[in-house]
């Protein structure tokens, strides 16, 4: 398995589009609710190549030529917090989970926020979700949750956990 950061999103448009579909099928609280259009989905990576560069990172998890996993930061870029970064979005395909892939990218967008001088990096997830358990792993901490952050596709309201881990250079 290699992880790129990618800087161009268009030759991938359609591998991501099914990730990302496949991770909202699956019940991820990734922001958007099943059934994800192929519309919807297109729009939101053309959104994020609009990002890309000095405010948005893309790491991509490839194994031969699929797309298996993608985690994003977003780099504060505010006087008081060019320290820190946030973790969006990890997503990795249903048939990959298990075989690291998550932690791939977690130490892939780490080693990036260690390049940038960014000490801090913070996150959230909702509550109970498997990537909660692999953010304990990773050495993050609880900061706290938030009670009916986020609206499952059952139709209730979930509640949300934030984690940050301060990196050392």
């Amino acid at each position: 398995m290699d992880v790129i950061e990618i800087q161009d999103v268009s030759p991938m448009k359609a591998a991501l589009t099914q990730l990302l579909q496949n991770c909202v099928d699956d019940g991820a609280s990734i922001g958007f609710l099943p059934p994800l259009s192929n519309a919807d989905a297109e729009a939101y990576w053309l959104g994020v190549a609009n990002d890309l560069g000095d405010g948005r990172k893309l790491f991509v998890a490839c194994e031969g030529d699929s797309v298996i996993g993608t985690v994003q930061l977003a780099l504060t870029s505010k006087a008081n917090g060019c320290h820190r970064a946030e973790v969006e979005k990890l997503m990795v395909n249903t048939a990959a989970r298990g075989k690291g892939v998550g932690k791939a990218l977690m130490a892939k967008a780490e080693a990036s926020c260690r390049q940038l001088k960014r000490s801090l990096i913070v996150l959230d997830t909702r509550e109970g979700d498997v990537a909660s358990s692999l953010y304990r792993q990773l050495g993050y901490i609880e900061a706290g949750r938030i009670p009916d952050f986020a609206l499952s596709a059952s139709g209730r309201f979930d509640a949300t956990i934030f984690f940050y881990k301060q990196l050392t250079f």
